[in-house]
């Protein structure tokens, strides 16, 4: 339940983890090892080297974690380049492939405009070489029958075949014959429009689009309550003209991959940084990167998350308390998101309330609770800051703390639902009406027998003192008890609690001192009116006085086994009031 820590010291300015033990304390439970280090250093040495190993140690962690996220982000890098090349290596090999598909294409079409045009050349000149065969056989065929006729001994066959013949060679050398080709002999070469060839070879050189960039993890102290400073690489020599960085909150009830939930927002900038403004304390962002030049966009960046910085703390006065060596504090911590730690801040001020020493931090206090040991005597100014990945929260309210006496409230989360406590939580009042059964409602912690409350745990050793006024028509029982006294029992009925009671007779007042059922035989003279009560741990003692008599009035010896909290009851209708802070008398040291 409780968060020890370690020690202040006054004189110089030294951070201490939460969890350490308080001075005096064998963090063991025995000698062993440790006391043979108790004999070879003293307690201050020993504490010293406990401080240092604790330092070092919490130091090597921090750095463990550093070189741990180094590496992932390193690992993250490497393949972000790994995939950029990847990528330009694809466009590059795209480009080329498209390149050689339209010459490709380009060949395909030209040596089929070739097929075509030799086809059809040589079936004009084929046709011609036909027309010269046809000729040829004509000019032959008349040769020979003009042979026939000059050969011929027949007179008179010969000239009835002679003019014919004469006639068709006259009419054969009237036709002109043309000689000349049909078709050229030369090939047309027509330079083809490899203009989108020309183009799509000079885009190759052109700046290819960027490649993805690599968003940074949140770095500590890179937050306030309503701005985060966001930092970004382009893992490559691609040309950016601007970058856009795009957030969304992520809400509870959101899964973080969801982007329809939540509007986005988007900033455009031209460095790889940026600081984003007007946003809620202590909420996780969701962030994400592109790049821009005049070929196209990137693709988007791998998600980061980044927090705000928390809101203060709100210091619950009525739930602190305190001590001459001590002070428990415990505050709300104001924010929906959890924190990763808390750092309580002391400073020592002077009677006229100016800082008289130097501030000390607590840092890494894990819960909403700190116990820290102070010096007797002293005034002290608390706050609290709460801690994220962002970075602190401006500091709560401050809280007066002083260890002249010891200070306590009344726990109404004990108090018996009969019991009324004032709002300063100094004061408890039982009236004479009687409740509704409904009103009376118990759970394990509520007193139901007995109609009592508990005060504050007191967990420091040494001597605490405090006082009570009553009057003489109450009855009453006030002392300590442990935490887990039986709250189906009367105070002093077990061995879980130790308390003076005061009873009205006929006769007298009468007062117990009660333990376990059993009390001495003592008479009291002289009612009092106000008592002082004085615990010590370490002597075994609870000591009850007459303050107004200075008197005392009963001991209890005892070896008190665990903390014990302030106990008070009234067996009648009445009231009482608590007042602590005080000094212990002088007498009360006797």
């Amino acid at each position: 339940m409780w968060s020890y820590v370690g020690h202040i010291e006054w004189t110089s300015y030294r951070f201490r983890p939460a969890g350490s033990p308080p001075l005096g304390m064998d963090p063991l439970g025995s000698r062993g090892v440790l006391g043979v280090i108790e004999e070879c250093f003293s307690a201050e040495e020993q504490e010293e080297a406990d401080e240092g190993i604790t330092v070092t140690r919490n130091q090597l962690q921090e750095k463990v974690v550093e070189m741990e996220n180094f590496a992932g982000h390193l690992e993250e890098i490497f393949l972000t380049v790994e995939e950029n090349f990847g990528r330009q290596e694809q466009h590059l090999e795209q480009h080329y492939n498209e390149v050689l598909q339209t010459l490709s294409q380009r060949y395909d079409q030209r040596a089929a405009r070739l097929d075509l045009d030799k086809k059809s050349r040589l079936e004009v000149l084929y046709g011609q070489l036909l027309g010269c065969g046809r000729t040829m056989d004509s000019s032959k065929e008349l040769i020979e029958a003009a042979q026939g006729v000059y050969r011929s001994q027949d007179r008179r066959l010969f000239l009835k075949a002679v003019m014919p013949t004469i006639q068709r060679i006259e009419e054969f050398a009237k036709e002109e014959m043309d000689l000349t080709l049909s078709t050229a002999l030369e090939i047309n070469t027509t330079e083809d429009d490899l203009s989108d060839v020309k183009t799509m070879m000079d885009s190759i050189s052109v700046v290819p689009a960027p490649s993805a960039p690599v968003i940074n993890p949140q770095m500590a102290n890179s937050a306030t309550q309503t701005s985060l400073r966001v930092r970004w690489n382009l893992f490559s020599d691609d040309t950016v003209e601007f970058y856009e960085l795009f957030y969304r909150p992520v809400l509870e009830d959101l899964p973080a991959d969801n982007t329809h939930g939540t509007d986005v927002c988007k900033v455009k900038v031209k460095e790889t940084h940026c600081r984003v403004t007007d946003l809620l304390p202590n909420a996780q962002y969701e962030l994400w990167v592109m790049a821009t030049n005049t070929t196209g966009i990137s693709p988007a960046s791998e998600k980061a998350l980044y927090m705000t910085v928390p809101s203060p703390p709100a210091i619950k006065e009525r739930g602190c308390s305190s001590c001459p060596e001590a002070a428990l504090i415990r505050w709300d911590s104001g924010n929906n998101n959890p924190v990763d730690s808390y750092t309580v801040e002391i400073t020592e001020m002077d009677t006229h309330g100016a800082q008289c020493g130097a501030a000390e931090a607590i840092v890494a206090v894990p819960s909403c609770q700190c116990l820290i040991q102070l010096q007797q005597d002293r005034r002290y100014m608390v706050t609290v800051r709460a801690v994220n990945i962002g970075g602190p929260s401006e500091k709560s309210h401050p809280l007066g703390v002083s260890t002249t006496g010891t200070l306590f409230h009344l726990l109404e989360d004990t108090a018996h639902p009969c019991l009324s406590i004032s709002e300063d939580g100094f004061t408890m009042f039982y009236g004479d009406e009687e409740l509704p059964l409904s009103a009376l409602a118990f759970d394990d912690n509520n007193f139901a027998r007995c109609v009592a409350v508990l005060g504050d745990l007191l967990p420091v050793r040494g001597q605490h003192y405090w006082e009570v006024a009553v009057d003489d028509y109450t009855e009453f029982r006030v002392g300590v008890a442990y935490e887990d006294t039986n709250r189906n029992a009367y105070l002093g009925a077990t061995n879980t609690s130790w308390c003076m009671r005061h009873i009205l007779t006929p006769t007298r007042h009468k007062y117990e001192f009660l333990h376990d059922g059993w009390s001495p035989d003592l008479r009291i003279t002289v009612n009092p009116m106000r008592i002082g009560v004085a615990l010590d741990y370490d002597g075994g003692t609870l000591s009850f006085y007459n303050v107004e008599l200075e008197q005392h009035l009963y001991t209890f010896h005892c070896c008190f086994q665990s903390y014990v909290h302030p106990c008070f009851a009234l067996d009648n209708p009445g009231g009482l009031t608590v007042h602590n802070g005080v000094e212990a008398p002088g007498y009360t040291r006797n």
